[in-house]
């Protein structure tokens, strides 16, 4: 009689394990998209030459700034996030939360280029220093930096 109820239970097991394996997982989002939304125009220039015209999105208010790109699903390569800060100083960045990669370009007060962060990891929490006092940060897709040839001393207009 065990033997009888071990094998039914084996069985019914087995059936179960089979319909969990079938059921197809959603791919779905918890969040809403946040779309882009063009607040201004930025120009990186090396000396007087145009290295590229970008969209920006500006991130001037606390919560605008802890928020960033985080929580959203991409970003078209003419676009940006130009953070703008109160004060001059260093600053460090982290990629919880935000779900494509970027390159994130750490600017001083007289709008160069000081350091840049390249290819920065989808929710990664480690920390991405400016490694000098920064007022700006602007952020763009991973690889673009490389790609536009942008370096310390590069300017950046708004």
């Amino acid at each position: 009689m065990k033997n009888i109820i071990l094998i039914i239970t084996l069985i019914g097991s087995s059936f179960l394990f089979i319909n969990c394996k079938n059921e197809q997982k959603s791919t779905k989002s918890l969040t809403k998209e946040i779309a882009f939304k063009k607040e201004g125009e930025l120009k990186l220039l090396r000396a007087d030459s145009l290295l590229k015209s970008l969209d920006i999105e500006i991130a001037e208010t606390e919560y605008e700034t802890q928020t960033g790109l985080m929580y959203r699903h991409s970003m078209e390569n003419n676009q940006a996030m130009l953070f703008i800060f109160k004060n001059e100083k260093p600053r460090s960045f982290y990629m919880k939360n935000t779900e494509f990669p970027l390159d994130i370009i750490y600017v001083n007060n007289k709008k160069e280029i000081v350091s840049i962060q390249k290819n920065a990891k989808p929710f990664d929490n480690s920390s991405l220093p400016s490694n000098a006092p920064v007022l700006y940060v602007l952020e763009i897709n991973a690889g673009l930096s490389d790609k536009w040839g942008l370096v310390a001393g590069d300017i950046i207009e708004w």
